[in-house]
């Protein structure tokens, strides 16, 4: 029966260099060990995003090659690919340490693909400062993932200082008319900073995959212009 029901995208990997996410927060223990197992036997890497630690734990105790990242909500299967320097980094930025769950499922997301990653919290624009003092650190990475709440600005205004693509990842954050994330998704999406590029609310895996692409369309464009 569980056969006819989970139909698993083995080609993805070869297709678009991503390994086929697991969404867990809505699937059963049970769904999750069953598609692990398929990707287990095809030789392919597994990466989970949204598990509670129950699951998490009860998925450790099966996969004895499993690991739990209590801080992403995330399990993976299989040791990640390794840190491909050509590639660059995507540096995560985030305005406060509200944002780490989101932000370290992005940072996993692109470690898991052999992508070189660091965080830098707490740069938020009430303490702007803060950003500015880190700005040099910033302008070096090939690309920048904004992490924010509330009213969502940094994306903003990191993106009118650096030429470099930058996403901005809207973060359930924030009091009353915050409303979960839209006032920040919607201030991206309005954002006065051209080219600024937008994933949904708290898709930490999503603006990590975005990122992906911007790096891997840079190796492909030098592969074609080197032929």
């Amino acid at each position: 029966m569980m056969d006819q029901e989970i139909c698993l995208d083995l080609d993805r990997l070869k297709r678009l260099g991503m390994v086929e996410a697991i969404w867990g927060a809505n699937k059963s223990c049970e769904q999750i060990e069953y598609i692990l197992k398929k990707l287990e036997v095809a030789g392919q890497l597994g990466l989970v995003t949204r598990v509670s630690d129950e699951k998490g734990s009860k998925l450790l105790s099966i996969f004895k090659d499993a690991e739990y990242h209590s801080q992403s909500s995330c399990l993976t299967l299989g040791a990640p690919n390794l840190i491909d320097p050509s590639l660059g980094e995507v540096l995560i930025v985030s305005g406060g340490t509200s944002d780490l769950k989101v932000a370290s499922e992005a940072a996993l997301s692109l470690k898991f693909h052999g992508i070189h990653t660091n965080l830098l919290m707490d740069i938020g624009v009430a303490g702007l400062h803060r950003l500015l003092k880190n700005l040099s650190r910033i302008e070096k990475a090939s690309v920048v993932i904004a992490c924010a709440g509330m009213e969502g600005a940094l994306p903003t205004v990191i993106a009118g200082l650096i030429p470099q693509p930058v996403i901005g990842l809207p973060v359930s954050v924030g009091y009353g008319v915050s409303g979960g994330g839209n006032a920040a998704l919607q201030g991206m999406l309005a954002s006065c900073s051209p080219g600024l590029l937008v994933v949904n609310i708290d898709n930490g895996y999503g603006a990590a995959m975005a990122a992906l692409r911007i790096l891997k369309s840079r190796i492909c464009e030098e592969n074609r212009s080197r032929n």
